[in-house]
């Protein structure tokens, strides 16, 4: 099975996340980039946590059923549901349902992963899932995974 890279226009991997996609700017989710996506690819979720808060990956977005596209669009509304995509949901991160970008305290750095899987079905879970549902759920339907870092300050 090919690689599957994940990418941004917004951000170098380890890079700094710009201030327009953290929760002192608009808080805008980032446009991200696949590439090597698997021909059987159905959906595409998406976990970004924090790997620098106490609490050891702190969730900052859960989203789940993207349909499989090689550019997931930035700024995805927040909400449930994602108009343009039926299917789509955003579960509960950083206790809301939608993208909730870096904010640490006390102008300390925080590292942020945004974790991308490429899945073989549409999940059916409830809207008020987390991450660790989420996790669960995509066990055995997982066939390709990447990742894309960048810290905030």
């Amino acid at each position: 099975m090919e690689k599957l890279t994940v990418t941004s226009p917004c951000f170098e991997d380890g890079g700094l996340i710009p201030i327009e996609y953290t929760g002192y700017g608009a808080d805008r989710s980032p446009e991200l980039l696949l590439n090597g996506l698997s021909k059987e690819a159905v959906s595409i979720a998406v976990i970004m946590n924090d790997m620098s808060h106490p609490i050891p990956e702190y969730n900052h977005w859960v989203i789940w059923n993207i349909p499989a596209l090689n550019v997931i669009p930035g700024d995805i509304p927040h909400g449930v549901k994602v108009e343009a995509w039926s299917q789509t949901v955003q579960g509960i991160g950083y206790g809301k349902n939608c993208y909730r970008g870096p904010k640490p305290p006390f102008n300390w750095s925080h590292m942020y992963r945004f974790n991308v899987y490429v899945l073989d079905c549409f999940l059916d879970l409830p809207v008020r899932s987390r991450k660790k549902v989420l996790l669960k759920a995509m066990e055995s339907h997982i066939l390709q995974q990447a990742a894309l870092t960048g810290h905030f300050r």
